[in-house]
């Protein structure tokens, strides 16, 4: 009989959410404008559209959202009915920085997460706390155009300060940036508002708007994992990437080469986050394509000098790329002669997003070999449409299926390939706003919320079957 293996058992079993996502409450006590909230919804297949400020009669999802900023404490006796050791969420910065440049902060807002904090410290829970979580204040964007601009780096600096100093003795574990490398190449102007809170122009080089916008980020995190260590030498914080891991078609040699292209363009942010400095690659890169990036001695000093203690990352789904000329596909900047396809060896989900399991563990063990730093799977999770039975249920064995498979291969990467894993949150632990298409009915949680599309419903809670299994699981610390 094959051993049964349990998982460390200091291992953070959770759940992950972000605060534009879930809190709602978009102007209340103090709370000023987010790029988050002048996002509307969208579709499977319609975009979401960022407007000038909020346009009177389009919906906006985030300005409800789940109402978590007034059902917190009934939510988090979930959590702990579900038997999470962690919790993972976001502090909105325009709740402590309204328009992100005061000196200042709002006392309201900084109350109003020891709140959230102090409840689930008091119920057993771990904060794990995401410092941006595509939520920058926007008036930094009218003001400043972003992140393209070096004083946003100051104003991170200072609102993440003040906030390590205010929980300093209630959050043990940080990150910085969410997703940092999903603007990798400009392509989707959603991801770079959001990661950067920037609007590129149409004369503009995307790429290099996008490389300055990044270099101002990494160093603004580097300086924030400074402070932070100053503030307490037991924090731990790390940085948050997407991977998606890219693999070669075929065995082509030239598959292989694209391959490892592609995924250079989103190791290059763990990379700085990980090593303190630029990689010979992006410089040969910024060089071929004349980009002047502006950055500082000091400012290369400042990189290393704030390298993460941990890399948190989401895992969703894999891609592959070819070259060869008989398989259509999508089109790859800078790299003419390759094309993103779908990999016909895996399933999909109905918003297109490919099943692959095993690509955790791939991840896991590429990531870990690649850096020798403690790893934290914080998101990882299925969207789906669920249905409610006549008798109030919501049976999502789908869902169970996708996570059981997914933490399965995890397993394996700590046990058989002895990757060190700390946690595992998988993502919407109840349902939120989707960030891709703006649903409620893109549901990703272990907590039914009662809300559509165009946000009508009782916002009332209902535990899917997902939630007796995960609680299993836990309970059983992954068997």
């Amino acid at each position: 009989m094959k051993e049964i293996k349990k998982f460390p058992s200091n291992f953070l079993w959770g759940g992950a959410v972000s605060a534009h996502q879930i809190e709602g409450a978009y102007l209340e006590n103090g709370r000023g404008l987010s790029i988050a909230d002048v996002i509307t919804a969208g579709a499977n297949g319609v975009d979401r559209q960022i407007t000038e400020g909020v346009v009177e009669g389009e919906y906006y999802p985030s300005h409800e959202a789940s109402d978590f900023y007034h059902r917190f404490k009934e939510d988090i006796q979930l959590f702990k009915t579900l038997g999470l050791k962690a919790f993972r969420t976001s502090i909105a910065w325009s709740r402590i920085f309204p328009n992100g440049d005061e000196l200042e902060p709002n006392e309201a807002g900084l109350q109003f997460y020891d709140e959230l904090f102090d409840e689930l410290l008091n119920n057993g829970i771990e904060p794990v706390i995401t410092l941006s979580h595509f939520e920058i204040p926007y008036h930094l964007y009218t003001e400043y155009g972003g992140f393209r601009n070096k004083k946003c780096i100051d104003f991170f600096a200072h609102y993440a300060k003040v906030v390590m100093e205010r929980y300093k003795d209630k959050v043990k574990y940080w990150m910085t940036f969410n997703e940092i490398n999903n603007q990798a190449d400009g392509q989707w102007p959603l991801h770079v508002w959001t990661n950067s809170a920037v609007i590129i122009g149409a004369n503009e080089n995307k790429e290099e708007v996008v490389y300055q916008a990044a270099i101002n980020e990494l160093i603004a995190s580097a300086r924030v994992v400074k402070i932070g260590h100053e503030i307490n030498p037991d924090f731990q914080i790390g940085c948050m990437m997407a991977y998606v891991p890219v693999y070669p078609y075929s065995c082509n040699p030239t598959d292989i080469m694209a391959s490892v292209k592609v995924n250079d363009r989103r190791f290059f942010y763990s990379d700085v986050h990980v090593r303190g400095v630029i990689p010979t690659y992006v410089k040969k890169y910024w060089k071929k394509h004349d980009f002047v990036i502006d950055i500082s001695d000091e400012e290369l000093e400042a990189l290393q000098m704030g390298c993460v203690d941990y890399i948190g990352f989401s895992y969703y789904m894999s891609n592959a790329v070819t070259t060869l000329e008989n398989v259509r596909g999508q089109a790859i900047p800078d790299f003419p002669e390759a094309k993103m396809v779908k990999n016909p060896y895996i399933s999909a989900s109905d918003w297109g997003w490919q099943i692959d399991p095993v690509g955790l563990r791939y991840v896991l063990n590429a990531v870990y070999e690649r850096y020798q730093k403690p790893l934290f799977v914080v998101e990882n999770g299925f969207g789906a449409y669920d249905k409610i039975t006549d008798e109030g249920l919501v049976h999502d064995d789908y869902r169970i299926d996708y996570l059981k498979n997914h933490i399965e291969q995890m397993e394996l990467a700590i046990n058989e390939d002895g990757v060190d894993v700390m946690g595992y949150t998988p993502w919407g632990i109840l349902d939120l706003v989707s960030f891709g298409s703006g649903e409620m009915e893109k549901r990703y949680g272990m907590i039914y919320v009662d809300k559509d599309n165009q946000g009508n419903g009782s916002l009332n809670r209902i535990k899917k079957d997902s939630f007796n299994w995960y609680q299993a699981v836990i309970e059983r610390n992954g068997i």
